[in-house]
């Protein structure tokens, strides 16, 4: 009998269990009218998040019954002042959304520097690796204390109201101005020296962050055809020197309301030389003083024989070189969409787009370059071509198409491979990661395919001409002549200035290290430690 009970209750159990549960399912399924649910998220941000006393003022104004003039003016006055409250704080926001956009950019360039470091030590032997990953790493501190001296002053000091970042109303920018030929051309800015308290505010601060990382880029180009070789100290001098004088002069013309921005306005070359993220202002600058620097400073031992033979002097760590490559790739979506400086322009999709696609179109035409030529798929050369498709799209992202994005970065990849063995194996010029050819050959190829494939479609109003930018293949051939000034422009003061940079720098401490350092490796001679401890 109590085996019977004891059997009774524990289907009882099963029963109640499984009741308790049905009635949970059965509730999970039912709509709820309790809870206000927004999977969508369309319901969420209304107007209650920017302030709820405006909810108030319009409910009462809306309510108000009053019909006397004196009442009906206060009812009024407490809507205009509702309406001007959700107007300040929709205004905050999107310069908030601006702003966090620059800034999280900016980061990702900045991150671009370990690629940077590992492309070059990969590509190099492996007893200069603690030279160079310092110089990749000190780079960074030479160049942000240039810049923050003396260099954003000289580049931005004349156009420092950045609308996007807030407009920076209590800045007043001032730019050096020589008038020929009936016309102003800008120079140099002349405002912003040591983030000063005349500049002290969020929207140019943040234009110096974004505006720092993009200069670090041009510093550390040279840094890769120079390496092994190079001293330390000297290295120094020249961080110093691109930093505070060459890139922001140069960028100055472009980018700071100088005179090449303003061959649209003062001759009619469609917008003037436009340059969206930098093909010219920084990779071509950084590959141009990179082609100078090889030059000046002379191959590596053993890399050309007297009998004119060309020795492969091979990196030591390919994983590490590819590694390097693929963080650039990623840094890339802070470098050319973030040049919006607005996280509100739609346009970021189409520029994240066509920057990957130029990339992907350049490291195919390599590869179908080396089979073509019974040759192996050599993993540097492709690292390469997808460097050199990035640095091809950097100028025109913003103003071309998806097709126009695939037929730059193809161009590029075939521009990379025989650009670079024609320096080294024709000019005889050592270039240990090809710097030049990434940096400098498709820097002004990017630039100049802007001139060429910018379909219309985007930058009303850029350099301050009207209508949007068009190439030579849609209907507007000045903008190529601009986009050939400014490239010859870059070329002809660049190469000369650093040219002669190195070699009065020589004068002042040997630009190249002893044979015997070279030969040894340079960990130890110049840094004091070994890179890899075997």
């Amino acid at each position: 009998m109590q085996a019977t009970n004891n059997s009774k209750t524990k289907i009882y159990r099963r029963l109640l269990a499984l009741s308790v549960v049905l009635i949970c399912m059965i509730s999970m399924m039912m709509p709820s009218k309790l809870l206000a649910q927004d999977p969508t998220g369309a319901k969420t941000g209304t107007l209650n998040d920017i302030d709820t006393t405006v909810v108030k003022v319009l409910d009462t104004v809306s309510k108000a019954k009053d019909t006397t003039v004196t009442n009906l003016n206060a009812s009024m006055n407490k809507l205009a002042s509702a309406v001007a409250t959700i107007g300040n704080a929709d205004g905050h926001n999107k310069i908030a959304i601006n702003i966090m956009w620059t800034l999280i950019t900016g980061f990702l360039v900045m991150f671009m520097q370990a690629g940077f470091a590992l492309v070059e030590t990969g590509f190099t032997q492996k007893k200069n690796v603690a030279h160079t990953m310092c110089m990749n790493f000190l780079v960074y501190a030479i160049g942000m204390f240039g810049f923050w001296v003396c260099g954003f002053a000289f580049m931005f000091g004349g156009a420092l109201n950045a609308a996007t970042l807030g407009g920076a109303p209590g800045a007043i920018p001032h730019e050096y101005i020589v008038h020929m030929f009936g016309h102003d051309f800008g120079i140099i800015g002349t405002v912003g020296y040591f983030l000063n308290s005349n500049v002290y505010d969020v929207g140019i601060f943040g234009l110096f962050l974004f505006q720092m990382v993009f200069m670090d880029t041009t510093a550390t180009i040279p840094t890769g055809s120079m390496a092994e070789r190079w001293s330390f100290k000297s290295f120094l001098i020249f961080g110093l020197f691109i930093s505070m004088f060459v890139y922001p002069i140069y960028g100055n013309w472009v980018w700071g309301g100088g005179w090449l921005s303003q061959l649209g306005a003062n001759f009619h070359l469609g917008h003037g030389h436009v340059d969206f993220a930098g093909s010219s202002v920084v990779h071509m600058v950084g590959g141009v003083a990179a082609l100078a620097g090889a030059i000046v400073i002379g191959p590596r031992i053993g890399k050309y024989g007297k009998d004119g033979t060309v020795n492969t002097i091979p990196g030591h760590n390919i994983p590490m070189a590819l590694l390097g490559t693929f963080i650039l790739a990623f840094g890339w979506f802070g470098f050319n969409p973030g040049s919006t400086l607005a996280g509100s322009d739609y346009r970021i999709t189409i520029i994240a787009v066509n920057t990957m696609m130029a990339g992907t179109a350049a490291t195919l035409a390599v590869l179908v370059i080396m089979y073509a030529k019974k040759m192996k798929p050599d993993p540097g050369m492709l690292a390469n071509g997808l460097l050199a498709g990035l640095v091809a799209i950097t100028a025109p992202c913003a103003f071309v198409n998806s097709i126009g994005s695939v037929a730059i970065g193809a161009i590029a990849g075939v521009l990379v491979f025989f650009g670079y063995n024609f320096v080294d194996r024709k000019l005889k010029i050592d270039d240990p990661v090809g710097a030049f050819a990434v940096h400098g050959i498709n820097g002004a190829w990017g630039v100049l395919s802007l001139g060429l494939f910018a379909d219309g479609s985007y930058g009303d109003g850029w350099n301050g001409v009207s209508g949007t930018v068009k190439g030579l293949f849609y209907g507007d051939g000045s903008q190529f002549a601009a986009q050939l000034i400014g490239t010859a422009t870059c070329f002809l003061f660049v190469f000369p200035v650093m040219y002669f940079f190195f070699k009065l720098s020589n004068k002042i401490t040997p630009i190249r290290v002893s044979a015997e350092a070279e030969t040894g490796g340079l960990d130890i001679p110049e840094m004091g430690v070994l890179g890899y401890v075997d």
